[in-house]
Protein backbone atom coordinates (compact mmCIF):
# COMPACT_ATOMS: atom_id res chain seq x y z
CA UNK A 1 0.00 0.00 0.00
CA UNK A 2 1.25 3.62 -0.91
CA UNK A 3 1.97 5.35 2.13
CA UNK A 4 0.20 8.64 2.27
CA UNK A 5 1.89 11.67 0.33
CA UNK A 6 1.25 15.08 0.85
CA UNK A 7 1.82 17.34 -2.75
CA UNK A 8 4.02 19.55 -3.29
CA UNK A 9 2.72 23.10 -3.14
CA UNK A 10 4.84 25.79 -4.52
CA UNK A 11 5.25 28.80 -2.11
CA UNK A 12 3.56 31.92 -3.31
CA UNK A 13 5.84 33.71 -1.18
CA UNK A 14 9.59 31.67 -1.86
CA UNK A 15 11.86 34.11 0.34
CA UNK A 16 9.86 34.93 2.90
CA UNK A 17 10.41 32.84 6.53
CA UNK A 18 9.65 33.35 10.05
CA UNK A 19 9.58 37.56 10.60
CA UNK A 20 12.54 38.51 12.90
CA UNK A 21 10.31 39.40 15.07
CA UNK A 22 9.32 36.21 15.79
CA UNK A 23 12.86 34.92 16.24
CA UNK A 24 14.50 37.23 18.50
CA UNK A 25 11.32 37.27 20.59
CA UNK A 26 11.85 33.39 21.21
CA UNK A 27 15.12 34.01 21.39
CA UNK A 28 14.54 36.37 24.25
CA UNK A 29 12.35 33.70 26.08
CA UNK A 30 15.19 30.83 25.52
CA UNK A 31 17.99 33.16 27.44
CA UNK A 32 15.80 35.00 29.93
CA UNK A 33 16.59 38.16 28.00
CA UNK A 34 14.84 41.15 28.60
CA UNK A 35 12.83 41.51 25.32
CA UNK A 36 13.51 45.39 24.08
CA UNK A 37 12.76 43.36 20.61
CA UNK A 38 8.99 42.72 19.89
CA UNK A 39 6.72 46.04 19.48
CA UNK A 40 4.38 45.31 22.38
CA UNK A 41 3.87 46.95 25.62
CA UNK A 42 4.15 44.20 28.98
CA UNK A 43 1.66 46.48 30.65
CA UNK A 44 -2.00 46.57 30.66
CA UNK A 45 -4.46 48.72 29.26
CA UNK A 46 -6.99 50.64 31.34
CA UNK A 47 -9.54 48.69 33.35
CA UNK A 48 -11.87 50.37 32.14
CA UNK A 49 -11.53 49.73 28.93
CA UNK A 50 -12.00 46.48 30.02
CA UNK A 51 -14.89 47.07 31.76
CA UNK A 52 -16.63 48.19 28.96
CA UNK A 53 -15.73 44.79 26.72
CA UNK A 54 -17.11 43.03 30.07
CA UNK A 55 -20.45 44.81 30.20
CA UNK A 56 -20.66 44.89 25.78
CA UNK A 57 -20.47 40.77 26.27
CA UNK A 58 -22.85 40.39 29.02
CA UNK A 59 -25.62 42.88 26.88
CA UNK A 60 -25.67 40.19 24.14
CA UNK A 61 -23.40 41.61 21.70
CA UNK A 62 -21.49 38.35 20.44
CA UNK A 63 -22.55 38.05 17.02
CA UNK A 64 -21.74 39.34 13.63
CA UNK A 65 -21.81 43.54 13.81
CA UNK A 66 -22.13 44.76 9.84
CA UNK A 67 -19.40 43.79 7.53
CA UNK A 68 -17.84 47.31 7.93
CA UNK A 69 -17.75 47.77 11.64
CA UNK A 70 -19.87 48.68 14.38
CA UNK A 71 -21.76 52.10 13.31
CA UNK A 72 -21.03 53.58 16.76
CA UNK A 73 -17.29 53.19 16.38
CA UNK A 74 -17.15 54.27 12.82
CA UNK A 75 -18.74 57.27 14.09
CA UNK A 76 -16.47 58.04 16.94
CA UNK A 77 -13.32 57.51 14.77
CA UNK A 78 -14.81 59.98 11.94
CA UNK A 79 -15.36 62.72 14.91
CA UNK A 80 -11.70 62.10 16.52
CA UNK A 81 -10.55 62.23 12.51
CA UNK A 82 -13.11 64.96 12.37
CA UNK A 83 -11.19 67.02 15.69
CA UNK A 84 -7.69 66.12 14.91
CA UNK A 85 -7.35 66.67 11.44
CA UNK A 86 -10.21 68.38 10.06
CA UNK A 87 -11.38 65.92 7.27
CA UNK A 88 -15.17 65.34 7.58
CA UNK A 89 -15.42 60.98 6.67
CA UNK A 90 -18.68 59.72 6.29
CA UNK A 91 -18.67 56.91 8.98
CA UNK A 92 -21.32 54.97 6.76
CA UNK A 93 -19.12 55.37 3.44
CA UNK A 94 -15.38 56.28 4.26
CA UNK A 95 -14.64 54.25 7.50
CA UNK A 96 -13.79 50.81 8.14
CA UNK A 97 -13.08 48.62 10.79
CA UNK A 98 -10.41 46.12 10.62
CA UNK A 99 -8.74 43.37 11.95
CA UNK A 100 -5.41 45.51 12.93
CA UNK A 101 -3.52 47.48 10.86
CA UNK A 102 -1.48 44.53 9.08
CA UNK A 103 -4.59 43.31 7.79
CA UNK A 104 -5.94 46.69 7.13
CA UNK A 105 -2.98 47.56 4.77
CA UNK A 106 -2.91 44.17 2.98
CA UNK A 107 -6.65 44.32 2.08
CA UNK A 108 -5.72 47.77 0.76
CA UNK A 109 -2.79 46.63 -1.71
CA UNK A 110 -4.75 43.57 -2.82
CA UNK A 111 -7.41 46.20 -3.63
CA UNK A 112 -5.89 48.60 -5.81
CA UNK A 113 -2.69 46.65 -6.97
CA UNK A 114 -2.92 44.59 -10.22
CA UNK A 115 -0.40 42.14 -11.84
CA UNK A 116 2.47 44.29 -13.47
CA UNK A 117 1.73 47.04 -11.63
CA UNK A 118 4.74 48.83 -9.16
CA UNK A 119 4.44 50.32 -5.47
CA UNK A 120 7.21 51.89 -4.00
CA UNK A 121 7.88 51.41 -0.33
CA UNK A 122 11.19 53.67 1.37
CA UNK A 123 13.23 51.75 2.90
CA UNK A 124 13.51 50.81 6.12
CA UNK A 125 9.87 49.42 5.82
CA UNK A 126 8.21 47.08 7.96
CA UNK A 127 8.44 43.65 6.69
CA UNK A 128 4.88 42.86 5.59
CA UNK A 129 4.93 45.50 2.89
CA UNK A 130 6.60 43.88 0.51
CA UNK A 131 5.08 40.61 0.65
CA UNK A 132 1.41 41.87 0.93
CA UNK A 133 2.17 43.38 -2.81
CA UNK A 134 3.78 39.89 -3.92
CA UNK A 135 0.61 38.28 -2.97
CA UNK A 136 -1.46 40.73 -5.56
CA UNK A 137 0.98 40.31 -8.29
CA UNK A 138 3.07 43.59 -8.11
CA UNK A 139 6.08 45.17 -8.49
CA UNK A 140 7.76 46.28 -5.48
CA UNK A 141 9.79 49.65 -6.19
CA UNK A 142 12.08 50.22 -3.20
CA UNK A 143 13.71 53.78 -2.46
CA UNK A 144 15.50 54.38 0.69
CA UNK A 145 15.57 56.93 2.84
CA UNK A 146 18.23 59.01 3.61
CA UNK A 147 20.45 56.84 5.79
CA UNK A 148 21.46 58.60 8.97
CA UNK A 149 18.97 60.66 9.03
CA UNK A 150 15.94 58.46 7.31
CA UNK A 151 14.20 61.45 6.07
CA UNK A 152 12.45 61.19 2.88
CA UNK A 153 14.68 61.91 -0.54
CA UNK A 154 11.98 63.55 -2.50
CA UNK A 155 14.19 63.59 -6.05
CA UNK A 156 14.47 59.54 -5.17
CA UNK A 157 10.61 58.98 -4.94
CA UNK A 158 9.82 60.94 -7.61
CA UNK A 159 12.20 59.11 -10.01
CA UNK A 160 10.80 55.92 -8.95
CA UNK A 161 7.36 57.28 -9.69
CA UNK A 162 6.82 55.78 -13.71
CA UNK A 163 3.36 55.16 -15.56
CA UNK A 164 3.04 51.46 -13.92
CA UNK A 165 3.32 53.02 -10.16
CA UNK A 166 -0.33 52.29 -8.52
CA UNK A 167 0.25 53.45 -4.93
CA UNK A 168 3.15 54.39 -2.63
CA UNK A 169 3.08 53.46 1.17
CA UNK A 170 4.27 56.25 3.66
CA UNK A 171 4.67 55.30 7.70
CA UNK A 172 4.68 58.20 9.71
CA UNK A 173 5.07 58.17 12.97
CA UNK A 174 7.77 55.38 11.53
CA UNK A 175 9.25 51.87 12.64
CA UNK A 176 11.35 51.40 12.75
CA UNK A 177 13.36 54.36 12.62
CA UNK A 178 10.75 56.80 14.67
CA UNK A 179 11.38 59.78 12.23
CA UNK A 180 7.76 61.89 12.31
CA UNK A 181 7.06 63.70 8.37
CA UNK A 182 6.75 67.44 8.94
CA UNK A 183 4.09 69.31 7.08
CA UNK A 184 5.79 70.63 4.39
CA UNK A 185 7.34 67.22 4.11
CA UNK A 186 3.66 65.51 3.53
CA UNK A 187 3.06 68.60 1.03
CA UNK A 188 6.10 67.82 -1.01
CA UNK A 189 4.60 64.57 -1.30
CA UNK A 190 1.45 66.03 -2.18
CA UNK A 191 3.13 68.31 -4.93
CA UNK A 192 4.94 64.79 -6.47
CA UNK A 193 1.32 62.64 -6.58
CA UNK A 194 -0.33 65.57 -7.99
CA UNK A 195 -0.13 65.17 -11.85
CA UNK A 196 -0.17 61.20 -11.37
CA UNK A 197 -3.04 58.42 -10.73
CA UNK A 198 -1.10 57.14 -7.55
CA UNK A 199 -2.94 55.77 -4.86
CA UNK A 200 -1.29 56.23 -1.03
CA UNK A 201 -1.68 54.08 1.53
CA UNK A 202 -0.82 56.12 4.65
CA UNK A 203 0.84 53.69 7.62
CA UNK A 204 -0.35 56.26 10.68
CA UNK A 205 -0.65 53.37 13.66
CA UNK A 206 1.46 55.52 16.20
CA UNK A 207 -0.40 58.65 15.39
CA UNK A 208 -0.66 59.86 18.72
CA UNK A 209 3.38 58.78 19.56
CA UNK A 210 5.01 62.41 18.51
CA UNK A 211 7.40 63.80 21.06
CA UNK A 212 8.53 67.55 21.78
CA UNK A 213 5.50 69.46 20.78
CA UNK A 214 5.75 68.37 17.52
CA UNK A 215 2.71 67.92 15.57
CA UNK A 216 1.64 64.47 13.85
CA UNK A 217 0.55 65.14 10.29
CA UNK A 218 -1.89 63.36 8.80
CA UNK A 219 -2.65 62.22 5.12
CA UNK A 220 -6.24 63.23 6.40
CA UNK A 221 -5.23 66.88 7.07
CA UNK A 222 -3.96 67.21 3.64
CA UNK A 223 -6.77 67.59 1.22
CA UNK A 224 -4.90 66.36 -2.14
CA UNK A 225 -3.45 63.32 -0.26
CA UNK A 226 -6.68 62.48 1.59
CA UNK A 227 -8.48 62.58 -1.82
CA UNK A 228 -5.96 59.85 -2.71
CA UNK A 229 -5.53 57.47 0.29
CA UNK A 230 -6.18 54.81 3.02
CA UNK A 231 -5.17 55.97 6.25
CA UNK A 232 -4.40 53.54 8.48
CA UNK A 233 -4.81 53.44 12.15
CA UNK A 234 -4.67 50.76 15.07
CA UNK A 235 -6.27 51.10 18.55
CA UNK A 236 -3.95 47.98 19.49
CA UNK A 237 -0.71 50.58 19.66
CA UNK A 238 -3.23 53.43 21.29
CA UNK A 239 -4.67 51.44 23.80
CA UNK A 240 -2.18 49.09 24.44
CA UNK A 241 -4.18 46.14 23.26
CA UNK A 242 -1.75 44.87 20.67
CA UNK A 243 -3.78 41.67 20.88
CA UNK A 244 -6.85 42.59 20.22
CA UNK A 245 -6.13 43.12 16.78
CA UNK A 246 -8.50 45.96 16.17
CA UNK A 247 -7.33 48.94 13.59
CA UNK A 248 -9.56 51.40 10.90
CA UNK A 249 -9.08 52.49 7.46
CA UNK A 250 -10.56 55.85 6.18
CA UNK A 251 -10.59 56.54 2.61
CA UNK A 252 -12.78 58.60 0.08
CA UNK A 253 -16.05 56.68 -0.74
CA UNK A 254 -14.57 55.04 -4.33
CA UNK A 255 -11.75 53.93 -2.53
CA UNK A 256 -13.65 52.67 0.39
CA UNK A 257 -15.67 50.38 -1.87
CA UNK A 258 -13.09 48.87 -3.53
CA UNK A 259 -11.41 47.81 -0.44
CA UNK A 260 -14.36 46.35 1.42
CA UNK A 261 -14.95 44.21 -1.62
CA UNK A 262 -11.74 42.74 -0.59
CA UNK A 263 -12.55 42.77 3.02
CA UNK A 264 -15.47 41.09 3.10
CA UNK A 265 -13.74 37.88 2.07
CA UNK A 266 -10.53 38.14 3.86
CA UNK A 267 -12.21 38.91 7.12
CA UNK A 268 -15.68 40.20 6.78
CA UNK A 269 -16.33 41.26 10.35
CA UNK A 270 -14.03 42.32 13.45
CA UNK A 271 -14.84 41.36 17.23
CA UNK A 272 -17.88 42.59 17.64
CA UNK A 273 -17.78 43.18 21.69
CA UNK A 274 -14.42 44.80 21.21
CA UNK A 275 -16.00 47.42 18.83
CA UNK A 276 -18.73 48.34 20.88
CA UNK A 277 -15.78 48.72 23.82
CA UNK A 278 -14.00 50.89 21.59
CA UNK A 279 -16.65 53.10 20.31
CA UNK A 280 -17.67 53.82 24.15
CA UNK A 281 -14.08 54.64 25.16
CA UNK A 282 -13.38 57.03 23.26
CA UNK A 283 -16.30 59.43 24.07
CA UNK A 284 -13.62 60.33 26.53
CA UNK A 285 -10.55 61.73 24.01
CA UNK A 286 -8.25 62.25 27.09
CA UNK A 287 -6.57 58.26 27.20
CA UNK A 288 -5.34 59.00 23.06
CA UNK A 289 -4.91 62.46 23.58
CA UNK A 290 -2.11 62.10 26.51
CA UNK A 291 -0.36 59.29 25.22
CA UNK A 292 2.46 61.63 23.70
CA UNK A 293 2.97 62.79 27.37
CA UNK A 294 3.09 59.00 28.30
CA UNK A 295 5.60 58.07 26.02
CA UNK A 296 7.76 61.05 25.96
CA UNK A 297 8.26 60.17 29.94
CA UNK A 298 9.36 56.66 29.13
CA UNK A 299 11.06 57.66 25.66
CA UNK A 300 13.11 60.15 28.12
CA UNK A 301 13.58 57.49 30.83
CA UNK A 302 15.09 55.21 28.42
CA UNK A 303 17.55 57.85 26.86
CA UNK A 304 19.15 59.35 30.24
CA UNK A 305 19.59 55.31 30.84
CA UNK A 306 21.40 54.36 27.85
CA UNK A 307 23.93 57.64 27.72
CA UNK A 308 25.63 55.54 30.68
CA UNK A 309 26.52 53.30 27.56
CA UNK A 310 28.75 53.12 24.51
CA UNK A 311 25.80 53.16 22.33
CA UNK A 312 24.63 56.52 20.73
CA UNK A 313 21.27 57.51 20.20
CA UNK A 314 19.33 58.17 17.37
CA UNK A 315 17.07 60.91 17.46
CA UNK A 316 13.44 59.24 18.27
CA UNK A 317 10.27 61.94 17.34
CA UNK A 318 7.77 59.69 17.60
CA UNK A 319 6.75 56.36 17.77
CA UNK A 320 7.63 53.51 20.67
CA UNK A 321 10.94 52.79 19.56
CA UNK A 322 14.76 53.86 20.03
CA UNK A 323 17.56 53.27 17.66
CA UNK A 324 21.33 53.31 18.70
CA UNK A 325 24.09 52.84 16.69
CA UNK A 326 26.13 50.43 18.30
CA UNK A 327 29.72 50.81 16.43
CA UNK A 328 31.66 51.71 18.80
CA UNK A 329 30.59 48.66 20.73
CA UNK A 330 30.91 46.01 18.19
CA UNK A 331 32.13 45.08 14.29
CA UNK A 332 29.96 42.52 14.23
CA UNK A 333 26.73 42.82 11.87
CA UNK A 334 23.38 43.98 12.89
CA UNK A 335 21.35 40.38 13.09
CA UNK A 336 25.19 38.85 14.54
CA UNK A 337 24.87 42.10 17.16
CA UNK A 338 21.20 41.34 17.92
CA UNK A 339 21.74 37.94 18.87
CA UNK A 340 25.10 38.45 20.72
CA UNK A 341 23.19 41.29 22.66
CA UNK A 342 20.68 39.25 23.73
CA UNK A 343 22.49 36.06 24.66
CA UNK A 344 25.18 37.48 26.38
CA UNK A 345 23.42 40.89 27.88
CA UNK A 346 20.81 39.31 28.16
CA UNK A 347 18.80 42.03 25.81
CA UNK A 348 16.82 41.46 22.52
CA UNK A 349 16.64 43.97 20.05
CA UNK A 350 16.19 43.95 16.87
CA UNK A 351 18.20 44.54 13.53
CA UNK A 352 17.10 47.68 11.32
CA UNK A 353 19.39 45.52 8.68
CA UNK A 354 16.03 43.55 8.80
CA UNK A 355 13.60 45.94 7.25
CA UNK A 356 15.80 46.35 4.04
CA UNK A 357 15.28 43.57 1.38
CA UNK A 358 18.60 41.69 1.12
CA UNK A 359 19.99 43.97 4.80
CA UNK A 360 21.07 47.19 4.62
CA UNK A 361 24.48 47.59 7.31
CA UNK A 362 24.71 50.84 9.15
CA UNK A 363 25.63 49.33 12.41
CA UNK A 364 21.94 50.14 13.54
CA UNK A 365 19.54 47.96 16.23
CA UNK A 366 16.03 49.02 16.65
CA UNK A 367 14.39 48.92 21.21
CA UNK A 368 11.37 49.37 22.00
CA UNK A 369 10.68 51.41 25.40
CA UNK A 370 6.52 50.65 25.62
CA UNK A 371 7.62 48.78 28.71
CA UNK A 372 7.20 49.07 32.34
CA UNK A 373 9.81 51.25 34.03
CA UNK A 374 11.01 48.26 35.93
CA UNK A 375 11.34 46.52 32.64
CA UNK A 376 13.28 49.59 31.46
CA UNK A 377 15.48 49.79 34.51
CA UNK A 378 16.27 46.23 34.27
CA UNK A 379 17.26 46.13 30.25
CA UNK A 380 19.56 49.62 31.53
CA UNK A 381 21.12 48.25 34.41
CA UNK A 382 22.39 45.38 31.14
CA UNK A 383 23.00 47.72 28.75
CA UNK A 384 24.94 49.86 30.68
CA UNK A 385 27.82 47.24 30.76
CA UNK A 386 28.47 48.13 27.09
Amino acid sequence: MTAPRTPQLPSRLPHVGTTIFSVMSALAAECGAVNLGQGFPDFDCDPALLDRVNDAMREGLNQYPPMAGVPALRQAVAAKIAALYGRAYDPEREITVTAGATQAILTAVLACVHPGDEVVVLEPCYDSYAPNIELAGGTVVRVPLTPGTFRPDFARIAAAIGPRTRAIIVNTPHNPAAVVWTRAEMLRLAEILAPTEVLLIADEVYEHMVFDGAEHVSASAIPELAARAFVVSSFGKTFHVTGWKVGTVAAPAALTAEFRKVHQFNVFTVNTPMQHALARYLADPAPYLGLAAFYQRKRDLFRAGLAASRLKLLPCEGSYFQSVDYSAVSDLSEAEFCRWLTREVGVAAIPISAFYDGGFEQRIARLCFAKRDDTLERALERLARL
